[in-house]
């Protein structure tokens, strides 16, 4: 025996040393590896299942539209005059500009397709009930801000397709009975829209939706844990439980899959097919028939049905009770039984609806592909993106009042000008020719068109001109010569 009463009994092992290592420093202060365990080791009952990597790709494309918007709004000026501009430099100069904006736009049609993917399969899986009634509520508020994100985010580009496609739904703001006026000119930032709009808009899309979107989803995540996972809708509790899995490492395998099928669908579609940018948004331009994307195109065909005083049924009665009775869903169907053969009528209400909604989007395509009319004008607007695409980019005028000295000392350069403005083009095509809302600018023409061309446009104006207001000008040989001198000086 030893002397000390303090001595180690025979066969005992030395105390380990405290953990060292900046791991281990990082671990004292936060806990992160309990917070690690937890999260993987949690049981899923009845096991890992193919079914439930849905809503861990909603995560992952949330995390690629915040770094892909990041990126995006580094070139992005929020203002009428500028935004175009920006958006074509990105699409047009910058190294792989296009396929990154590509990249934000196909995002967010893939997040609403996995949205209503995720909460079909809730629905179908009774998910929503035995304690679980908030974590519903907090999903359907995530899916109205996905929406909100992807409206507001349409009109940034500032085209002709967002610009017309964002009025046609802030005038039916206008349709809400008592606040509808008002919520159109909060939107709008005033009567038109304008520098307003696309700031206020660009606010909403970079911040507010985003801070509440990030809230809900940190909020639905922690109910989610609070709760647990539902597992199948089928089977005996006892036998679920037994055959309970951890989610590592087979289910974050799973999830691992989908993120890696979620990031070549998204690469594929933005190299091979990226998303085009129209000419610059021109209100003066009648011709032009709005479309909004297709996720809004079966509530876009929707109100075609309601005019007049049936509009308030169709654009707030009717879908504020659908969304009513959707987001109070658990509170409502208290039943234990979450079989989805075993809820008849729930389950059939949940598909006409659904079914209705691809059908209002099926015939708003059908609708438009067989009016000679509407078709032919569709393909015109096709037409104009495309030859957009093609051009190069086209840098902002810079004070283009303010011509060269031996321009300017030019008297034929003088006349020209003079006509320009005797015969009213300021109006339409602004002081110097720098643009306005009714008309396109005027600077560098002379270096894109030749004189003969620019003469015959003048005398003759092609259909795209004469819908936009342009009548023609059959001015004199001389006349002409001193106006073309004129518009080759406007750089």
């Amino acid at each position: 025996m030893s002397d000390s009463p303090m001595a180690a009994p025979p066969n005992s092992s030395p105390p380990r040393p405290p953990a060292s290592g900046l791991g281990a420093w990082l671990d004292q202060r936060t806990g992160w590896k309990q917070l690690l365990h937890e999260f993987l080791d949690e049981r899923i009952p009845g096991g890992a299942r193919w079914s439930y990597v849905f809503g861990s790709g909603l995560l992952f494309i949330l995390l690629s539209q915040v770094v892909t918007g990041i990126f995006l709004a580094l070139y992005y000026v929020p203002s009428a005059d500028h935004a175009h501009t920006t958006v074509a430099y990105l699409v047009k100069v910058v190294t792989d500009g296009a396929f990154l904006r590509s990249l934000h736009a196909y995002g967010a049609s893939i997040m609403v397709i996995l949205l209503v993917i995720h909460m079909t399969q809730t629905f179908l899986f009774g998910s929503y009930k035995a304690g679980r009634e908030l974590l519903w509520v907090a999903g359907c508020v995530l899916f109205a801000l996905v929406l909100g994100m992807a409206f507001t985010g349409y009109l940034l580009p500032w085209d002709e397709r967002s610009y017309f496609a964002t009025a046609v739904g802030t005038n039916i703001l206008s349709e809400v009975p008592l606040v509808g006026q008002w919520l159109k000119l909060v939107l709008r930032g005033g009567p038109d829209m304008g520098t307003l709009t696309v700031s206020r808009f660009f606010v909403a899309h970079v911040f507010l939706i985003p801070a509440a979107l990030l809230l809900f989803v940190g909020l639905h995540l922690f109910l989610f844990r609070k709760a647990g996972p539902a597992g199948p809708p089928s089977g005996d509790a006892a036998e679920l439980r037994r055959r309970a899995q951890t989610f590592y490492p087979r289910q974050l395998l799973m999830d691992a899959v989908m993120a890696l099928l979620l990031i070549v669908i998204l690469a594929a579609l933005a190299h091979f097919r990226p998303v085009s940018l129209g000419p610059e948004a021109n209100p003066a331009d009648t011709q032009f028939i709005p479309r909004p994307d297709w996720y809004y195109r079966p509530v876009f065909q929707w109100l075609k049905y309601w005019e007049g005083p049936l509009s308030v049924v169709g654009i707030l009665v009717i879908p504020g009770v659908l969304g009513g009775l959707l987001v109070l869903l658990p509170f409502y169907d208290r039943r234990a039984e979450r079989r989805p053969g075993k809820r008849p009528v729930a389950t059939g209400l949940f598909s006409v609806v659904l079914a209705g909604l691809v059908a209002l989007g099926a015939i708003s395509y059908y609708a438009d592909y067989h009016d000679p009319a509407i078709a032919a004008q569709l393909r015109r607007q096709d037409e104009a993106e495309r030859r957009f695409m093609e051009q190069p980019f086209e840098p902002e005028a810079q004070a283009p009042a303010a011509a060269p000295a031996a321009e300017a000392a030019n008297p034929l350069v003088e006349q020209g000008r003079q006509i320009f403005t005797a015969q009213g083009c300021v109006a339409c095509h602004g002081e110097g020719g720098a643009g306005t809302a009714l008309a396109v600018k005027l600077t560098g023409i002379g270096q894109k068109l030749p004189p003969d061309e620019l003469a015959r446009l003048i005398r003759h104006p092609n259909a795209r001109m004469t819908a936009g207001g342009m009548p023609p000008f059959p001015l004199a040989d001389d006349q002409m010569k001193a106006l073309i001198a004129y518009l080759d000086s406007l750089h």
